[in-house]
């Protein structure tokens, strides 16, 4: 996943797959926009904001990651 995080900038709106910690606990997905990249190696670390806060994802956890297309504008109410 690292190449993909290499690629992207922050502010790109992403979604991640990723393994809770303990693995048991099972999966969970972020939806959001990019925010940071650091760290090397299994110290890799992503932070992305989603609508109830950032969230801070080792990369080492990570299944699976996209970018993916702003969301839909919203209708106006009438």
């Amino acid at each position: 996943m690292s190449d993909l995080f290499d690629a992207l900038r922050p502010g790109t709106r992403v979604v991640v797959r990723y393994r809770l910690d303990p693995p048991e606990s099972g999966l969970s997905d972020a939806l959001g926009e990019l925010l940071w990249v650091s760290g090397e190696g299994a110290e890799r670390r992503i932070g992305v904001l989603t609508k109830r806060g950032e969230v801070a994802i080792a990369t080492s956890s990570i299944t699976h990651a996209k970018p993916v297309p702003p969301p839909p504008a919203r209708r106006a109410s009438h």
